[in-house]
C-alpha cells in the first residue's frame, strides 16, 4: 500500500501524527484547513507551515500520491478525465463532469476491478489492487481545485457531487471507501463537507457488503448495476451473479432503501441484442414495480475491438417507454467522454496497450 496521508488519518489520528512529529497539536487543523478546506495538495505551498518543518510534514503527512499520466477534455472542457499512476506504477482514472447546476467526480475505488464484467474495460483488465482511503480522497481533492479553478466553463465553481462508478467494485474494498465516504462528507476542515446524499456508491451486487452497508447510518445513494433481470444472461454480463442471483441481490438493495429511504438506483447498460429485448424490459419493470427504486439506463460506450455495442435509439426509446408504462420510474445517462476513452478502465487500458507496443 501506499505510504501514509493525512486523508487517511480522522481528525484524531492526525494530531496524534503531528505530534510524533514534534509538532504542536493545532498544526493537525492547519494541514486540514489547507488540504480539504483550500484543496492544498503540495506541502510546499502552505507557507504559514514553518519552512525548516514543511519537508518532514509533506514526507510523512502529505506524500504526493497520484502522479499524472494524461489529462484530457471534450464537451467544451464540461468533461475532464484524468489518468493517474500510483506509487507502484498501477494505473487509475477518475472523471470531472460539469452541468449548468452542479460538478461531479467520478472516481476510482481500485487498481482495475476483479468482476470480470465482459463488456467493460476495467473488467477485462483484472484487478491489480485495492486503493487507500487517501488515494481516492486524493482524486476527488484534486478534481474539486480543478472545479475551483473555474475550468469547468458553464458550471458552478465548487464540486457537489461524487459518484463511486471509476475502475473497481467499490464494496469490494469496503472499509477503504467507507472511510473516504466519510472524509468527503464530514465538516471542513477535518473533511470536504459534501452532503452524503450528494455521494453515490455502486455495487454489481455483493450482498453481505450490501447488508453492512444499509448498518453505516450513511445516507448515500447505492446503485446496483444490475445489466440484466434474469439470472441466465446476468450469470454471463455480471459473473458474481453466479454467486449471488437477481433475487438476493435486489432483496439487499429493497432492505437498504428499507433501513435508509434512499431511493436505489438500477444500473442497466443498454447492449445490442443482448439484453434490450422488449421482454427484458418488462420483466424488470415486474420486478421494480412499486419499488423505491429508479432505473438509469447507460447507452454503452464500448470499448475499442469489443463484440458488444449500444443499442439503437428506437430500440432504447421502446425500453424506456415500457418501463415507465410499468410504472418505474427511468432516465437515460447522459452520454459523456466517447473520444476521450469515457468509459471507466478505456484510457488506463489505451495507456498500457500503447506501453505494450512500445
Amino acid at each position: 500500500m501506499p505510504p501514509r496521508h493525512l486523508a487517511d488519518l480522522d481528525p484524531e489520528a492526525r494530531r496524534a501524527a503531528v505530534k510524533e512529529l514534534g509538532l504542536p497539536e493545532f498544526r493537525a487543523k492547519q494541514l486540514s484547513t489547507h488540504y480539504f478546506g483550500r484543496l492544498v495538495r503540495d506541502v510546499a505551498e502552505m507557507t504559514d507551515l514553518p519552512a525548516a518543518a514543511r519537508e518532514k510534514i509533506g514526507a510523512d503527512l502529505l506524500p504526493h500520491l497520484l502522479t499524472p499520466v494524461r489529462e484530457l477534455s471534450c464537451d467544451d472542457g464540461a468533461t475532464r478525465k484524468a489518468l493517474w499512476r500510483l506509487h507502484d506504477n498501477a494505473l487509475v482514472e477518475s472523471v470531472l463532469m460539469g452541468y449548468p447546476d452542479r460538478v461531479t467526480a467520478c472516481v476510482s475505488s481500485q487498481a482495475g476491478c476483479g468482476m470480470a464484467c465482459p463488456f467493460c474495460a476495467t473488467g477485462q483488465a483484472g484487478l491489480t489492487r485495492n486503493l487507500s482511503t487517501a488515494e481516492i480522497v486524493d482524486q476527488v481533492v484534486y478534481l474539486a481545485g480543478v472545479a475551483a479553478s473555474g475550468a469547468v466553463a458553464g458550471s458552478p465553481p465548487r464540486l457537489s457531487r461524487v459518484v463511486f462508478m471509476g475502475m473497481g467494485e467499490p464494496l469490494a474494498n469496503y472499509p477503504r471507501v467507507i472511510a473516504a465516504v466519510r472524509r468527503l462528507t464530514s465538516p471542513a476542515p477535518d473533511g470536504l463537507g459534501l452532503s452524503q446524499r450528494h455521494i453515490t456508491v455502486s455495487t454489481v451486487g455483493l450482498v453481505p457488503a450490501m447488508r453492512k452497508l444499509a448498518d453505516e447510518d450513511l445516507s448515500v445513494t447505492l446503485a446496483l448495476s444490475l445489466h440484466a433481470p434474469d439470472d441466465d444472461l446476468r450469470d454471463e454480463l455480471v459473473p458474481v451473479n453466479q454467486r449471488w442471483k437477481v433475487a438476493e441481490v435486489l432483496d439487499a438493495a429493497w432492505e437498504y432503501a428499507a433501513r435508509t429511504g434512499r431511493r436505489v438506483s438500477i444500473e442497466y447498460a443498454m447492449i445490442r441484442d443482448v439484453n434490450d429485448q422488449p421482454w427484458r424490459a418488462d420483466l424488470l419493470g415486474r420486478l421494480l414495480a412499486g419499488k423505491l427504486a429508479h432505473v438509469n439506463l447507460i447507452p454503452l460506450n464500448p470499448t475499442p475491438g469489443s463484440r458488444w455495442d449500444a443499442s439503437p435509439k428506437p430500440v432504447e426509446r421502446e425500453f424506456v417507454r415500457r418501463l415507465r408504462a410499468a410504472g418505474v420510474s427511468t432516465t437515460v445517462r447522459d452520454t459523456r467522454g466517447q473520444e476521450i476513452d469515457g468509459a471507466c478502465g478505456q484510457l488506463a487500458a489505451s495507456s498500457v496497450d500503447g506501453a505494450e507496443a512500445r
